[in-house]
């Protein structure tokens, strides 16, 4: 007893120092700088033919041995697209860090619980996967605001490009005067101008980094109107008075599926929450789905039955509009 509470102080201190450093590191990495710099090896590292090669090869130079090994693999590259699409403001080394030390939370808490070796796995894969559900709720909520703003900033464009104004001019505003999460990818847009890319290129990464079928058709329109012409103003209100349509229909279609979706959630998280009750209250009688060989088999069918019907009805409430 008096090793394990050792154990787990000493966990405790280590945790508290790795976020004291964090919050040291973010102090220092939210600066302006940081930020153009980390565009800039993005950009060096997935456009190769975008910026000048002298320009790329000074970038690269630049970075951590670290970054250069954890850049090699594609699944970090694609975790970093994640960080960005979430719209958070930290490097992909403190997230992962993120991850571990999540993960080793989850197994001295399962280890304290005293129930062999089951619960501290169980326990260290559900908080290594919160960070990354983390990301996925952000994404969707990020989506979701740009989503309300867009027609807006569509609005501002058109009044810009009436008043005489640029495209480029009118994406610069659209970056200074609206809020996040659209006002951070105009921007971002309007410095990789700068930066040396055209801006069909810019347009581009900013779809990549907001992949949404109003930026899509944006981005089509803006492209059409650079090459063959036309009235640019008029097809983005059009496209504004759709995506308020769609919005509309789309909140309707939410609260007609609010109980479908309550019962999908419900159904999921009762047999999971009824086993772990009975798991304390009477480990013997849930015990027996473990030792036996019919109790397994029993167990899988469970959790897939239960997963397949999750998702099915996920299926059936999700209108795509």
């Amino acid at each position: 007893m008096t090793i394990l509470i050792i154990v787990v102080l000493f966990f405790i201190a280590i945790l508290l120092g790795l976020i004291a450093l964090y919050m040291w590191y973010a102090a220092i990495k939210s600066s302006p700088r940081f930020e153009v710099r980390r565009r800039l090896r993005k950009l060096a590292i997935e456009q190769n033919e975008g910026l000048p090669a002298d320009l790329r090869i000074k970038i690269l130079i630049e970075m951590s041995p670290l970054d250069k090994l954890l850049y090699k693999f594609k699944q970090v590259r694609k975790l970093d697209g994640l960080i960005d699409k979430a719209g958070l403001k930290i490097d992909v080394k403190i997230f992962c860090l993120t991850i571990l030390v999540m993960a080793a939370s989850g197994f001295v808490i399962g280890l304290a619980m005293k129930r062999g070796i089951i619960f501290p796995v169980i326990f260290m894969l559900i908080c290594g996967f919160i960070p990354f559900l983390y990301l996925q709720v952000k994404k969707a909520k990020r989506i979701n605001q740009f989503t309300d703003q867009f027609s807006n900033a569509l609005d501002m464009i058109c009044r810009s490009l009436k008043a005489g104004h640029s495209l480029i001019s009118a994406i610069q505003m659209v970056g200074n005067d609206m809020a996040e999460p659209v006002a951070g990818l105009f921007k971002t847009s309007y410095e990789e101008q700068t930066l040396g890319l055209s801006l069909k290129d810019a347009l581009a990464n900013m779809v990549e980094r907001m992949n949404t079928t109003d930026l899509r058709f944006f981005a089509t329109a803006v492209n059409i109107y650079r090459e063959i012409g036309g009235n640019l103003s008029e097809i983005l209100e059009n496209l504004a008075h759709t995506i308020r349509e769609r919005i509309k229909i789309r909140r309707q279609v939410r609260v007609y599926t609010a109980q479908g979706r309550l019962s999908g959630y419900i159904l999921f998280l009762l047999p999971i929450c009824m086993a772990v009750f009975f798991y304390f209250s009477a480990p013997g009688y849930i015990e027996e789905l473990f030792n036996t060989k019919i109790g397994i088999y029993a167990l899988v069918f469970a959790i897939i039955a239960q997963f397949a019907g999750f998702l099915i009805i996920r299926k059936i409430v999700n209108i795509r509009i």
